[in-house]
């Protein structure tokens, strides 16, 4: 049928699509839920999968970021083998963990890769809302840490791409701590004297919002991404104001003087070259 040409944002296959190519499964047509225009599935995935009617940046995978960014064959992961357990012992946890990994092929929110960016090294780390809305755990904190550890040690730059919706309930206090240690790393990071870019794709919420997103050396911010701490509802509710409807986007947060650019996923890998070559 007519409608199965149609790409549906909840029916995306979970096997990553590197950039450029298009496999036999994927629909002919891909419907933008923006503009409502139809597109060429092929076209949009050699557009990094942003519209180029509207420029609407459909939700990418770590795996399709990496590959958009990373230059051919560069790309080391590291610390795959870091998986959450479940301290509080939290009804139905492990096994919804399960699920995610069964889906998603990840064993946590977070891919961390070492690779080259047009023939500079660096440590990339991208977060991944397909595994528990790419919430900040104590795997997930301990990846980080280690990310920017091992980046120190090896006086190499640091871009992380954050998509979270926070710190993860299920692990309480401990996910909370994660703010505090991925900051202290960053801080030992930087005392080195060494570039820390801070990428805020959508959402960036909540505990990830507040601590080591928001402490870039550089704060970029992919269009039309959601960033904030509380919800809009919270914030109306507490201060009994009506909030802009701009509010908490990228837009928004640049005009406001808490990003130093707002990128356009085309832009992506030419910006980050430039930056890292500048610093280099």
């Amino acid at each position: 049928m007519l409608k199965d040409l149609f790409y549906k944002l909840n029916k995306k296959t979970n096997e990553p699509t590197k950039k450029g190519t298009y496999k036999d499964s994927e629909p002919v047509m891909t419907k933008c839920p923006n503009c409502k225009n139809l597109l060429f599935t092929k076209e949009l995935i050699r557009n990094v999968h942003v519209c180029p009617k509207c420029d609407y940046h459909f939700p990418v995978t770590s795996d399709e970021r990496l590959d958009a960014l990373l230059d051919k064959n560069s790309k080391q992961l590291l610390f795959t083998n870091i998986t959450s357990k479940n301290p509080l012992n939290f009804p139905n946890y492990i096994s919804k963990l399960e699920n995610d990994k069964r889906k998603t092929g990840l064993n946590e929110a977070l891919r961390v890769a070492h690779g080259k960016i047009d023939g500079i090294e660096v440590v990339v780390a991208v977060m991944d809302t397909r595994v528990r809305m790419g919430s900040m755990g104590s795997a997930v904190g301990e990846m980080l840490a280690q990310a920017f550890n091992y980046a120190t040690d090896r006086d190499l730059p640091v871009v992380v791409f954050t998509a979270s919706g926070g710190a993860r309930m299920q692990e309480g206090i401990l996910s909370l701590m994660q703010m505090a240690k991925v900051s202290v790393a960053v801080k030992r990071h930087s005392n080195k004297g060494l570039l820390y870019v801070s990428y805020m794709t959508h959402p960036t919420t909540g505990g990830v919002s507040a601590s080591f997103a928001s402490v870039g050396d550089i704060n970029l911010a992919e269009s039309g991404a959601l960033i904030g701490f509380a919800g809009r509802r919270v914030i109306e509710e507490t201060i009994k104001e009506k909030l802009p409807n701009d509010f908490q986007t990228a837009e928004f947060l640049i005009d406001h003087g808490q990003l130093d650019k707002v990128v356009n996923r085309t832009e992506m890998r030419s910006l980050l070259a430039q930056i890292l070559r500048l610093h280099e």
